[in-house]
């Protein structure tokens, strides 16, 4: 990682070094709104099957209740990533998908696969050597 990655955090003028702090690591806060269990799968979901009703997402997001799920699409509407959609009809129905702001979390989605592929497979390589 470039020294210039975090720029934004405190620089201690006397010791000409960085102060790294929750408040003004700018990953913390991308890990703020990314972290826990089921954003990433959330957004994930989403951005594959927009629009996204909240039954496909209960239905393919393994192993969320439906009181989690409703409290993740909250949060992730009020952070400005998702966007709901009420169509007045009976039964209700609702669609999500993500907002102009949330679809610029693609690149970092990507990136963060491609590493989670790429440790899997040296993990598994890992265990394999050990001979597990």
């Amino acid at each position: 990682m470039k020294k210039t990655t975090n720029i934004d955090n405190q620089v201690n003028e006397k010791n000409k070094k960085i102060v790294f702090d929750e408040k003004s690591c700018p990953v913390t806060a991308t890990m703020q709104v990314l972290g826990g269990k089921w954003k990433a799968i959330l957004i994930n979901a989403i951005y594959h099957t927009s629009p996204a009703r909240f039954g496909e997402l209960k239905r393919s997001v393994k192993g969320i209740t439906q009181s989690m799920l409703t409290q993740q699409l909250r949060e992730l509407e009020e952070d400005g990533l998702i966007s709901r959609k009420i169509y007045a009809e009976i039964p209700p129905r609702v669609e999500y998908t993500l907002t102009k702001f949330g679809l610029t979390l693609s690149p970092i989605m990507l990136s963060m696969a491609e590493w989670g592929k790429e440790y899997r497979i040296k993990k598994q390589k890992g265990r394999s050597k050990s001979g597990n």
